[in-house]
């Protein structure tokens, strides 16, 4: 199935896409589920047990996000246009890449107590993983010709999703029998040996893009470009500016970005706070992944066919529907009730998470000037990465003012909702296609 599905991509495709399938590891394993666990419990534990400390615990992950996703996006722009540079754009990227995979190493080193230490390893670990990504995702220009992104970046995600799901299957098993105790293992060693398999499967998959792929877009090196660089970030935002297709689409994206990136870091914690237990949280996010799989490439095979714009409003109004399920998951509920509801919202998500992410990258990268391709990647990573910013505070204020955690969704719907009806006048990406006009 894998040959047939890669079937006349070029070898630099192909590497590319394997680097999505290393780095969701880190992904299933550190940002969205086991660690999230571990770091309630210890947080949980620490505060003093209990709803209350439970729920302080939700809003500080929640916060700890929010922080990361600021220092993120504050760099996007400068490594957008630094690594538009020759000779700089691989070497950036082997750094974050390395700087995330010791940062994931670091999280099995630090005592499980020290919650606060943990949530700083976590903000390196992350900023080393958004980094080195945010440089990836320019890379497709390097590697693959405007009438191949849609299907290599979504190609991309689905892989991404076996990819995050296999070293969670390798995981899993230990840690779910620690907490049963039917291993002489303690659950702290179990969370903290699936941190070691996520940075090994990270450096290991990572080698055909650090071999393979290689910068074939970029400006000759100057004197003080480093200097020059963040002079770069303000012209390439006055050009941006001028582009105002482009504009409208990142002010879209930024916002529905926002709801999409809260509602996958949050998961864990909200589950966990309106009762459900960590083996069925496991459980639940396993199968998402495997769901999302399939989905993904679909996602791609459709927007070939009617574009990536209407796809990507099809998505969109798919979380409108997960957020009206999450608002109402009140914690008094049954607890059925809530199971079946968080199982109905877990696989909506899959069914349009990695398609919507794999389309805004391929649909951008297509309506962009070619030969600006890394300094327009920077500033949509900075609407990437900022994304989560407004979802994940509003989050932690509410939850931390009214012990209500499902309060804290109703900011998310109003994202979707605004960025629908602004993306109503982003452009058609086929228009960017094989020569076509731009319509500016």
């Amino acid at each position: 199935m894998v040959r047939r599905l890669t079937k006349g991509l070029s070898k630099e495709e192909k590497s590319w896409i394997l680097y999505d399938w290393a780095s969701q590891g880190f992904v299933m394993i550190v940002m969205t589920v086991i660690f999230s666990l571990y770091f309630m419990d210890s947080a949980t534990t620490a505060l003093g047990g209990g709803e209350a400390a439970s729920a302080r615990a939700s809003a500080f992950w929640g916060l700890a996000n929010t922080i990361v996703t600021i220092i993120v996006g504050v760099l996007a722009p400068i490594l957008g246009t630094l690594s538009g540079y020759k000779g700089i754009k691989k070497l950036m990227f082997t750094f974050f890449a390395y700087i995330g995979i010791l940062g994931t190493i670091g999280l099995a080193l630090v005592p499980e107590q020290l919650w606060w230490l943990l949530l700083v390893v976590f903000a390196i670990a992350s900023i080393g993983f958004h980094g080195a990504n945010k440089i990836y995702d320019a890379f497709l220009v390097d590697v693959s010709p405007k009438e191949n992104m849609n299907k290599v970046s979504t190609l991309g995600f689905g892989f991404a999703y076996v990819g995050g799901a296999l070293p969670f299957i390798l995981s899993m098993p230990l840690i779910v029998l620690a907490q049963l105790g039917h291993v002489n293992m303690e659950l702290v060693t179990a969370y903290r040996i699936s941190f070691w398999i996520a940075s090994f499967w990270w450096i290991g998959f990572s080698i055909p893009m650090m071999k393979n792929v290689k910068q074939q877009i970029g400006v000759d090196k100057e004197p003080h470009f480093v200097r020059k660089s963040f002079i770069r970030v303000w012209t390439t935002f006055l050009d941006i500016k001028q582009h105002k297709p482009i504009l409208i689409f990142l002010i879209a994206f930024f916002l529905y970005s926002d709801g999409l990136g809260s509602i996958i870091r949050l998961a864990v914690s909200y589950g966990e706070t309106i009762g459900l237990g960590a083996i069925m949280l496991m459980m639940i996010l396993l199968v998402t992944q495997f769901v999302a799989f399939p989905c993904a490439i679909i996602y791609g095979r459709v927007a070939e066919r009617v574009g990536a714009k209407k796809v990507i409003y099809f998505g969109i109004f798919t979380y409108v529907i997960i957020c009206a399920i999450a608002l109402s998951m009140s914690p008094e509920r049954d607890m059925r009730f809530l199971t079946i509801m968080f199982w109905c919202l877990a696989m909506l998500v899959g069914t349009a998470q990695g398609g919507i992410q794999a389309l805004s990258r391929s649909y951008f990268a297509r309506i962009i000037p070619k030969e600006k391709s890394n300094e327009y990647f920077g500033f949509y990573n900075v609407f990437g990465r900022f994304a989560s910013i407004l979802g994940t505070t509003f989050y932690g204020i509410v939850v931390l003012f009214t012990g209500r955690p499902h309060y804290g969704i109703g900011i998310i719907v109003v994202l979707f909702v605004v960025a629908a009806i602004i993306f109503r006048y982003a452009p058609d990406d086929r228009d960017y296609v094989d020569g076509a006009a731009r319509k500016e």
